[in-house]
C-alpha cells in the first residue's frame, strides 16, 4: 500500500481510469460481436448497418486513448473485409 499523498492519489486515479477503459472496451466487443453474427449470418444490409455502428465505437474509443491508432485501424480492416466478403 502506498504511503505518499500523491502516490495514493494515482491509485484512485488509475482505479477510475481501468474501469472506464474495461466498460469502453466492453462495449466495442459488443458491436463487433453484431457484426461477426451477422456477417456468421450473411445478411449484408444488417451487417453494414452494423459495421457502421462498430466503426463509430472503435473510433471513439481511440480518440479517447483506449486503443492504439494501429490497433482500432486492424479492427476496423478486418470487419470490412469480413463484411464485403458476404457474397
Amino acid at each position: 500500500m502506498a504511503n505518499i499523498k500523491s502516490a495514493k492519489k494515482r491509485i484512485d486515479v488509475i482505479k477510475t481510469r481501468t474501469e472506464r477503459n474495461k466498460a469502453i472496451k466492453s462495449k466495442v466487443k459488443t458491436y463487433v460481436k453484431k457484426v461477426d453474427a451477422a456477417v456468421a449470418a450473411g445478411d449484408k444490409a444488417v451487417a453494414s448497418a452494423a459495421l457502421k455502428d462498430a466503426i463509430s465505437e472503435i473510433s471513439k474509443a481511440q480518440s479517447k486513448g483506449v486503443y492504439h491508432k494501429n490497433t482500432a485501424s486492424r479492427k476496423i480492416s478486418r470487419l470490412t473485409i469480413a463484411v464485403n466478403g458476404i457474397a
